[in-house]
């Protein structure tokens, strides 16, 4: 991929750009969530964009977080379009016993956060991103070869011009670095449906 045309929402004070990849250390307190639960805001975490008009696409990216150690300290794959609409799959950190593998869809300011409980000692991930057009698929995988449905999803605003791309982030009081590599574009590996026909 030609990085070049990624873009920073919020750069990171401190990070590495290489033919290989990238590089993010985060910083502590930095998430992105709106109300759901919580009942507050976050929006300060750093977003490495591209921006594309292509409606059938799939963006894959290995992640790899070795230091990562403190609750929420999380890396993934993003697509943020604004403060209260975007999506993003990661790995987030919870204890020494395990870690939260999930995604989160924002639309119109409202996040959910659907996860599954992993192994601590997995240190890295494949994610695939697909658009078909307004709906999204995001998979993951542990080998870059064999991957796994996490969730499909509609995003309101995801109907025209989209951004997406790659974050990493510390909600709490914590710092680690997050390595994104292999990253391509490819054909919309999310086939069309071959079941029930679409509604009239």
């Amino acid at each position: 991929m030609d990085i070049s045309k990624f873009q920073w929402t919020r750069e990171p004070l401190d990070y590495k750009i290489t033919d290989h990849g990238v590089e993010i250390t985060t910083r502590p307190h930095t998430d992105l969530w709106q109300r759901t639960y919580y009942h507050f805001q976050n929006d300060n975490a750093p977003v490495f964009q591209i921006e594309t008009d292509k409606n059938f696409f799939s963006f894959v990216v290995k992640t790899e977080f070795n230091d990562s150690h403190h609750r929420f300290d999380q890396c993934g794959v993003v697509m943020y379009l604004d403060s209260e609409n975007w999506l993003k799959a990661s790995i987030e950190y919870e204890n020494e016993d395990f870690q939260h593998l999930g995604s989160v869809v924002t639309n119109y300011g409202y996040s959910d956060w659907a996860t599954t409980e992993i192994d601590t000692n997995i240190k890295s991930m494949w994610y695939r991103f697909s658009r078909r057009e307004d709906d999204y698929c995001i998979e993951c995988s542990e080998d870059g070869v064999i991957y796994k449905q996490m969730r499909i999803c509609h995003i309101h605003k995801g109907n025209e011009n989209i951004k997406f791309g790659i974050y990493a982030c510390s909600p709490e009081e914590s710092s680690f670095k997050a390595v994104f590599s292999n990253m391509e574009i490819t054909e919309c590996m999310w086939k069309a449906h071959d079941g029930q026909h679409p509604d009239k």
